[in-house]
């Protein structure tokens, strides 16, 4: 791997540091630029190799289901701002052929950019809860669908993770497939149907950057390092 990849990790109002903690490489000459809805410096994608697109608060009903007024365990407010910077970023991370990797939230804006639509609540919708409780987040067996590119990186036909999130894709957009579902049958991970001349693209809806032993967990560590590969392949 060349030396230094630069990765934007996307900010969020919650838990951010766990992010750049994870992708920072020193060793590696990894490094990392934030980009931020307040700072509006969507300019500096151009001096990235990579983006990351973080968790965080709920994405506003207003870019797939406008007319929704109201659903269960909704935050207070959402954040329009934040959803269309990173719209915005993801869409010009596509026009450059840029890796990108979705994380929770991350995988939902992906999903709801291309066309696909959010499950607002899983309790509410007859569904296990697979919120974050008391700080501490739900774990639960995840299965990899055979052939993905998920199953090609991780190396793993299953595997336990960790999830914080309340919501979940319901229907995915027609470019991407499922490359991965819990044991009671969420979506927890997805990748394009078509891969050829397309930006490499991964997507899971656990949190690799904080998930237990994630320094040897494939489901964090062959994820990062993939990341990193298809960076370096983007910056020669």
């Amino acid at each position: 791997m060349r030396k230094t990849l630069t990765i934007g990790v996307c900010f969020s109002e919650t838990k951010y540091p766990n992010y750049p903690a994870w992708i920072r490489d020193e060793v590696n000459g990894i490094e990392v630029i934030e980009l931020s809805w307040e700072k509006q410096n969507s300019d500096e994608l151009h001096n990235c190799h990579g983006i990351l697109l973080p968790g965080g608060v709920d994405m506003d009903p207003f870019f797939y289901n406008p007319e929704l007024t109201g659903y269960a365990n909704q935050p207070k407010q959402w954040n329009r701002q934040r959803d269309q910077f990173e719209l915005d970023l993801f869409n010009h991370a596509l026009s450059l052929k840029m890796p990108v990797l979705g994380i929770c939230r991350g995988l939902q804006l992906i999903n709801i950019a291309l066309g696909g639509t959010l499950i607002l609540d899983l309790e509410a919708a007859g569904r296990v809860n697979h919120r974050n409780m008391n700080g501490i987040d739900y774990i639960h067996q995840v299965k990899i669908e055979r052939d993905s590119l998920l199953a090609t990186v991780s190396g793993i036909g299953e595997g336990v993770v960790n999830s914080a999130h309340h919501q979940a894709i319901e229907r995915i957009a027609e470019t991407l497939i499922v490359n991965c579902f819990s044991d009671d049958g969420i979506v927890e991970g997805i990748e394009w149907k078509e891969k050829q001349n397309r930006s490499p693209m991964l997507s899971v809806q656990w949190h690799p950057e904080r998930i237990e032993n994630k320094e040897i967990n494939p489901l964090s560590q062959n994820i990062k390092a993939w990341f990193f590969e298809e960076a370096s392949k983007f910056k020669s």
